[in-house]
């Protein structure tokens, strides 16, 4: 038995709304490549970034050997598992916004489009993260991608639990920046008024926190982050959200995916909650041992649909 096979969903729950893992980023702008559509963005953007690996890129606890590395699984179709086909030309940059520095990744036209804030791993806004936004950008998002660490890629898991620790016991200010690159999305000319928070891991639970603190979105992706059942809290969530998670998965366990779906559901939050079958932590992460690209390529189209029912 092919052992990466997408098995059925565990469970899907759908609900209508009844009430309610570098470098310094400052100020100035520095501009990236303009990708022209999939013959840049597969080969260059993507190809390029995943042969030349940064060693911790990917690796998660457990998954790093003594040498401070991990197993690379993908090394030349990012573009394909990512379905980053019939994508529009694009440009990219690091940046701020309102005083939160990220990377910023739009289409390289003056439409108006709606907008994601795109929140890394606990290793920081590394490469792999940056390839997302412009894959993203492609498929017709403005997409900034924040920086909770202030210019801080960890190079090795003590320092990226480090830094993921200080950000969670500062959480308010975690979530004020996050705030501010939505009021600044939100202000551009560029874009329209729609917008949502996507992340993975570390990033899926600050997504999450991002939808807890009353600030207006129109849509919530969390990819096996940090939950919480306190229906005090979720009752600020009023827009959709949607949830990536595995079965086998030993930091995020089923009970608290259990939990979180049941207290969402008695709130009338609208939710589309996507379970994998013997998909583990990190799963959709080409560069980790954890990788199941079958599994990666379902929850990134269920990714795209929710963006496009939700934003567009």
């Amino acid at each position: 038995m092919d052992t990466d096979r997408l098995l059925p969903v565990v469970f899907v729950f759908s609900v209508v709304v009844v009430s309610g893992c570098t470098g310094g980023i400052g100020n100035t702008s520095q501009e990236s490549n303009v990708y022209k559509g999939i013959s840049s963005v597969g080969s260059n953007a993507l190809n390029n970034s995943s042969v030349n690996q940064e060693s911790h890129m990917g690796c998660q606890p457990g998954a790093i050997n003594k040498s401070g590395m991990c197993k690379v699984t993908v090394s030349d179709n990012n573009a394909d598992v990512f379905a980053a086909e019939e994508l529009k030309s694009i440009r990219g940059q690091n940046t701020s916004l309102n005083g939160t520095p990220g990377y910023y990744a739009r289409p390289d036209d003056s439409k108006e489009y709606p907008s994601v804030i795109m929140i890394h791993e606990w290793w920081g806004l590394n490469q792999n993260i940056r390839d997302m936004a412009d894959i993203l950008a492609g498929k017709g998002y403005s997409v900034f991608a924040v920086d909770l660490y202030d210019g801080e890629v960890a190079r090795n898991s003590s320092r990226a639990l480090t830094l993921s620790n200080e950000v969670r016991e500062n959480p308010g200010e975690a979530v004020s920046k996050m705030q501010s690159a939505v009021h600044g999305m939100r202000n551009k000319d560029t874009t329209t008024d729609k917008i949502a928070s996507l992340g993975w891991c570390f990033g899926g639970g600050q997504s999450l926190q991002l939808s807890l603190s009353n600030t207006s979105m129109d849509g919530t992706v969390i990819y096996y982050g940090t939950l919480t059942d306190n229906k005090t809290e979720l009752s600020n969530i009023e827009e959709p959200v949607l949830g990536i998670f595995g079965t086998e998965d030993q930091v995020v366990g089923q009970k608290s995916i259990r939990q979180f779906n049941s207290s969402l559901d008695e709130l009338g939050v609208s939710k589309q909650i996507e379970m994998y079958e013997g998909a583990s932590h990190a799963f959709a992460n080409p560069s980790g041992e954890s990788y199941m690209p079958n599994a990666t390529k379902d929850a990134w189209n269920e990714t795209l649909e929710f963006l496009e029912a939700n934003l567009k």
